[in-house]
């Protein structure tokens, strides 16, 4: 069964715009993709589209709670409200003429007198006639009249209108009505047709549809949704242009207008122009003859029809997009991000359809280094996505830090790229070149700088030489080995050898400081100077 046939697109419009003739220009909002014929051959030009709208409570699910709250289990006679004296109207749950089950508030209407659904009387006064009526669709819907709720015991004094988008795991008020605002839930009372563009979304508590007691003329309660339109679309919605614009760009407003469930929360009976008489409690009940719920399944602009499938609603989805709601893109549509599409025509609006992993404005050719492409719009371009074996790049065709292109192998290749495993103390970074060459630091060379040049040591890294033959000379009969270290005779250690085996700690082993040279160091070196002064060596 398709919802999308339930209400003609002219009804629609006529709802929405009873000026249609103004807005014919705008027809193709309800439409998903139209035929292009060009010299490349027959295309699809895909637009924004939603199924169109209509009664949406031939597709819901009712419950009570208490589940007990209906009359006739036992029998019970109830009086009328005008005329506490006038106590003929029986319910009987039993008896299906008398029965007054909860699907009554549903039925078509034009049935002689009015089938409705009836609560249990008043009879534990002073204690609160609570009961709440949920009425769940089972996915996203989205409103587009008036929610309109008839009674026939008298509109009540206190009641909370309630929705949830998230199948009644939670829930959040959408309008209060009470006969005194102030005194029932804090809040002082306005009018929906008193809103601004600004406080659309304000929850408010209006009095409107609860105050005075003339109940055989004022039957109906609404929750106003056309004046909420008009704040934007101008009197009679003549302006759907800056409607859709308002819708397209602020998503507040579009989840204000989205639900999957509601809730109506009955507080307090209507009790007429006296106090309650508690001798006469058959009068005071709930009774609700017909709810009006008129709006479209939510397909987030990516269907055009909606359909009941195991007895629940479903959008047929366009534009490669899937789920209850159209939500999200197809499996092997994903080289962009999922959006819903836009309200406002093409070329101003986009329908944002899910594209191919692979057939994109710029091939995505990964080299068999990744399977999933993504589209970046702010670019226009396309990028693989996760790139594996130490690839990188919109390609993948370059290798991450830390690695190097193999040129042994293809790039499609999984060894494509080898680790550099440049050395951490004796490189700069990283990264290596092309051939796989670590760029050293001062004094490392070899192609992992692992090792020192000439005139260096290893120290976590190569350092400077510190000693040589000729200036800087090892001491204790130490040998320089590569101008890099000295290589000390045993019991000397240090830098230059100069630590003798007590160790500065110990005081020294003798009056010679550990740094001095030996005496006889010291004597060849002056038998050498006399020598090269006289020319013969002293006495």
């Amino acid at each position: 069964m398709r919802l999308s046939t339930l209400l003609p697109l002219q009804a629609l419009w006529a709802t929405l715009c009873p000026a249609v003739s103004h807005f014919s220009s705008w027809g193709h909002y309800d439409l998903c993709k139209t035929q292009v014929h060009s010299d490349q051959g027959m295309s699809w030009d895909y637009m924004a589209c939603q199924p169109e709208a209509a009664l949406l409570t031939r597709f819901l699910k009712i419950s009570l709670d208490p589940p007990d709250s209906t009359c006739g289990d036992p029998p019970e006679m109830f009086c009328t409200l005008e005329n506490p004296y006038m106590c003929n109207n029986e319910c009987d749950a039993h008896t299906p003429e008398l029965a007054h089950p909860p699907e009554l508030m549903l039925d078509d209407e034009g049935r002689i007198p009015n089938t409705f659904w009836q609560s249990i009387s008043w009879k534990s006064f002073p204690r609160p006639l609570l009961v709440n009526i949920t009425l769940s669709w089972g996915k996203s819907i989205e409103l587009t009249e008036d929610i309109v709720i008839t009674f026939e015991s008298g509109r009540p004094e206190q009641m909370v209108l309630e929705k949830s988008l998230d199948h009644g795991r939670t829930w959040q008020p959408y309008q209060f009505y009470a006969a005194d605002c102030l005194n029932s839930f804090g809040m002082e009372p306005r009018k929906a047709r008193e809103l601004t563009p600004a406080s659309v979304l304000d929850i408010i508590c209006t009095e409107e549809y609860s105050r005075g007691y003339v109940w055989k003329l004022d039957k109906m309660v609404r929750f106003e949704i056309q004046e909420r339109f008009a704040l934007f679309g101008g009197p009679r919605l003549r302006d759907m242009a800056s409607l859709y614009g308002q819708l397209d760009t602020t998503k507040e407003l579009r989840d204000f207008f989205t639900l999957t469930d509601l809730r109506l929360r009955l507080l307090r009976p209507a009790t007429g122009a006296t106090s309650v008489n508690q001798q006469k409690l058959s009068k005071y009940f709930y009774a609700i003859s017909n709810l009006d719920i008129r709006g479209r399944c939510k397909c987030n602009l990516h269907a055009n029809n909606c359909v009941v499938e195991k007895g629940y609603l479903s959008c047929e989805c366009e534009h490669n997009t899937t789920g209850p709601d159209c939500g999200k893109c197809k499996k092997a549509f994903r080289g962009r991000p999922w959006r819903a599409g836009s309200y406002l025509p093409i070329p101003k609006g986009t329908a944002n359809i899910c594209l191919p992993d692979t057939a994109t404005s710029s091939p995505c050719q990964c080299f068999g280094h990744s399977t999933r492409c993504s589209y970046l719009e702010l670019l226009n371009t396309v990028i693989c996505v996760g790139c594996k074996h130490n690839t990188r790049g919109r390609h993948c065709q370059l290798c991450r830090l830390g690695s190097h292109r193999n040129p042994a192998v293809p790039p499609e290749h999984q060894h494509v790229c080898l680790d550099c495993l440049c050395h951490p103390d004796g490189s700069l970074h990283r990264g290596c070149n092309d051939t796989g060459f670590c760029d050293c630091k001062d004094g490392a060379t070899g192609p992992k700088c692992d090792r020192c040049l000439p005139g260096y040591h290893w120290h976590r890294g190569c350092r400077a030489g510190v000693c040589d033959n000729l200036l800087r000379q090892c001491e204790n009969g130490g040998v320089c080995q590569d101008n890099g270290r000295c290589l000390c005779p045993a019991p000397y250690t240090g830098l230059l050898c100069e630590k003798g085996p007590c160790g500065k700690e110990a005081g020294g082993c003798s009056s010679q400081s550990p740094r001095d040279p030996p005496i006889d160091r010291v004597l060849l070196s002056l038998t050498v100077l006399v020598t090269a002064a006289n020319g013969r060596p002293p006495l």
